[in-house]
């Protein structure tokens, strides 16, 4: 970022120094008279005055006329003080041109025989041109400027609401799985006590997990796979054999980034509506990585007592992980949910792109 500003700054100067440069060559230069012509001194002095007067206009107007009246919807004022200052240049500039006698010395310096009569207001045209040329560019940058300043302000704007938004949303998922995880903890203490602090162990360490992993933007893919295959190990431990529970992983896994804790939220809902303690039921999660891509895909038993769907009744995980989706892969996943009827299955396939 510092390198960023510091480079800014260097071209804008840089752009200064080479505008000033071009209008000094062309006040001081590409009007050269050669050997035989040389230009009374009176007249280098009102060039190096007139360019002094453009280097002041150009900055007062981009420092002071455009914030204070252009861009506070004050036009008339800026229009008005555009014409004071065209104004007062043609007459600091016409006052040097008659104080110097400068058109005379000029005719006589081109007509040595005495012929013809001195142009008294040539140097109006001109004066009134480069005066412009010097308002327009001056109020161009500055509104580009501020251009640039209102849309890195959006975006640090954005940045920063992003960023609160989904420690916000991050902060709901973890209490949402604790409950619920501890809550079968619970149960399982009034049935085995071995088993239970088996769970507890398994459990401290997905906590280590969720406290000092999953604070930064990204994790590691295997530190997520790893998590959710001590959930699933957590979660079979009150379940009967009449569950089947399948967990696939890629072998062998490629380690990438990814968001932290974004496939809980599907595996928490199909052991939520994918499990019966008097019917078979399955539940199965996979994970395919191809080169660029990678697809979750969590599928279970579907009864129609239970609601599978992902905005309904599902808690307050599944609902964030669309939210979260949206904001860390904007136009990189695609969410498809389906709930097969003839087969009896609901299925959730998220695909991750460009990976």
């Amino acid at each position: 970022m510092a390198i960023s500003l510091f480079s800014r700054r260097y071209v804008s100067m840089l752009s200064h120094w080479l505008g000033w440069g071009l209008l000094g060559y062309l006040l001081f230069f590409s009007q050269w008279f050669g050997a035989d012509f040389v230009a009374p001194r009176e007249y280098w002095i009102r060039q190096t005055i007139f360019f002094g007067l453009m280097v002041g206009a150009f900055y007062l107007n981009a420092q002071l006329l455009v914030p204070r009246l252009l861009l506070t919807a004050r036009p008339g004022r800026y229009v008005a003080s555009l014409i004071g200052l065209l104004l007062l240049t043609v007459l600091i500039i016409g006052g040097i041109e008659f104080a110097f006698d400068l058109p005379t010395k000029f005719h006589r310096l081109f007509h040595p025989d005495g012929g013809g009569q001195p142009r008294y207001y040539g140097w109006v045209q001109s004066t009134l041109f480069t005066t412009m040329l010097t308002l327009g560019s001056s109020t161009s940058l500055a509104m580009v400027q501020k251009w640039q300043t209102d849309a890195n302000t959006r975006l640090a704007l954005e940045q920063a609401r992003t960023s609160s938004e989904l420690s916000f949303l991050k902060a709901q998922i973890n209490p949402h799985f604790f409950f619920n995880t501890l809550n079968n903890i619970y149960a399982l203490t009034l049935i085995d006590a071995d088993t239970a602090r088996s769970a507890i162990h398994r459990l401290s360490r997905m906590m280590r997990y969720v406290l000092y992993d999953t604070q930064s933007d990204t994790t590691l893919l295997s530190k997520e796979v790893g998590f959710l295959g001590d959930y699933i190990q957590l979660m079979q431990l009150r379940l009967t054999d009449k569950v089947v529970v399948c967990f696939h992983t890629p072998a062998p896994l490629h380690d990438q980034a990814i968001a932290p804790m974004l496939f809980l939220p599907f595996v928490e809902n199909a052991f939520k509506h994918g499990v019966s303690a008097l019917h078979t039921s399955q539940v199965h999660v996979s994970m395919e990585q191809q080169p660029g891509q990678l697809r979750f895909t969590v599928w279970n038993t579907l009864f129609r007592d239970k609601t599978p769907s992902l905005e309904a009744g599902s808690g307050i995980g599944l609902n964030n992980t669309r939210r979260r989706l949206d904001l860390l892969y904007p136009g990189q996943y695609a969410l498809q949910t389906e709930a097969d009827e003839s087969t009896a299955q609901y299925r959730v396939v998220l695909t991750l792109n460009q990976l």
